[in-house]
């Protein structure tokens, strides 16, 4: 009778293992696949638009950023898509349509465009000004300690790097391209 209690016990011990690893290899995949630090994907806006206009999904047309009567989150979308395409000044013009200007993530893009368009100073600025807003703002810190990268100041980097990892940003796409970074790999 107990080597009968033992095997049901070590099968249902090996069945809860299984259980929890397989919940956590979801929830992993699920935070990697859901990680709003990492790149956007490209839609019509940079693959079929021109001189800086985007795609609007309701008109199915590509139309000035001025004109499109876009929300904030929708500018700013809009705005990742031409930064990480090169685009970077209509990043910054679609950017400057955004109400509200004190947005982390506005400020955090704006740094990127300038920084990415050869305006360090300009760029480090929005950085520090998106990090006033808020200091919990991974991806400001990562694209920060790029470009202290990038002005040499590896020390300065590392110290992102540590704050993003502290904040509880180990796991995302701002940690791990400032990671490669500090490595000698692409910066962003």
């Amino acid at each position: 009778m107990g080597f009968k209690v033992a095997k049901k016990s070590s099968a249902m011990m090996a069945l809860t293992a299984g259980f929890l690893l397989t919940a956590s290899l979801h929830a992993f995949a699920a935070g990697t696949e859901n990680d709003e630090t990492a790149p956007p994907p490209k839609s019509k806006t940079t693959t079929e638009c021109t001189d800086g206009k985007v795609w609007d999904k309701d008109k199915k047309e590509c139309v000035k950023p001025k004109e499109s009567g876009f929300n904030d989150d929708q500018l700013f979308q809009a705005a990742r898509e031409f930064a990480y395409a090169g685009q970077y000044d209509n990043a910054i013009t679609v950017l400057k349509l955004a109400k509200n200007q004190a947005d982390p993530r506005i400020l955090n893009y704006l740094g990127y465009s300038n920084r990415k368009a050869g305006r360090m100073e300009l760029g480090m600025s929005y950085y520090r000004k998106a990090l006033q807003r808020d200091e919990n703002y991974i991806l400001a810190r990562s694209y920060m300690g790029q470009a202290l990268l990038e002005q040499g100041d590896v020390q300065g980097a590392r110290v992102q790097l540590v704050e993003i990892r502290d904040r509880g940003g180990e796991n995302t796409w701002a940690y791990r391209s400032l990671l490669q970074s500090l490595k000698g790999q692409v910066t962003y």
